[in-house]
């Protein structure tokens, strides 16, 4: 999809406002160089404050991006483009963001057991003095599992820095039964969305 503004982007300074190598490996697939610059944004936002989960996870990715901009620039080196990403699963109405403990990874895996849940991704992309955000989700059907299956998982440790407690590219994928929607979004950055966002952006400039 890229290929046509391919040249412009190779020539951008890329930054990735996220310490995740998944997305970082999500970017590098598609054929762009990306630099990893973590935001200091602490992510505490109030979900009560916003009217549904994808203005929560868009306005976290929004200061992600404004916080990782603001701070390259008053180094000396503004990024040509900033990307930033948050991603959050929900069951019954209740966000699971990445679990504090292995009891609350047990917590979340088990309500997740042999359920459908919805997992939001906000994206925002600045670049050329404009910022643009949007929202995908993506609806995931785990299996039935037991105490066994759960508490073995947990054991590998992947569980603790992942949204909802699992990563589907790893070993929490062996729990999916069905994905409905962009399986990237679940990753972590929704790629089709990413990369029609960026084409729109440059393809004036090539």
């Amino acid at each position: 999809m890229l290929q046509p503004v391919m040249h412009v982007l190779k020539q951008k300074n890329i930054i990735l406002a996220s310490g995740s190598p998944r997305r970082k490996e999500l970017i590098e697939n598609i054929g762009l160089k990306v630099v990893l610059c973590p935001s200091l944004f602490e992510e505490n936002l109030d979900p009560k404050n916003f009217k549904n989960f994808s203005e929560f996870v868009e306005e976290t990715a929004l200061q992600k991006v404004l916080e990782v901009d603001n701070r390259l620039k008053l180094q000396g080196s503004p990024p040509d483009v900033v990307i930033g990403a948050d991603t959050m699963v929900t069951l019954d109405g209740t966000m699971f963001g990445k679990p504090t403990s292995e009891e609350e990874a047990f917590d979340m895996l088990n309500r997740l057991s042999g359920r459908s849940h919805t997992v939001y991704t906000g994206v925002v992309l600045k670049a050329m003095d404009k910022t643009v955000k949007f929202t995908e989700k993506t609806d995931v059907t785990f299996g039935k599992l037991d105490e066994e299956q759960i508490k073995g998982y947990i054991a590998t440790g992947e569980p603790m820095d992942k949204a909802g407690g699992y990563g589907i590219q790893g070993v929490g994928g062996t729990f999916v039964e069905r994905v409905e929607g962009d399986y990237f979004t679940v990753v972590g950055l929704p790629l089709y969305r990413l990369c029609s966002v960026l084409y729109d952006m440059f393809k004036e400039t090539k």
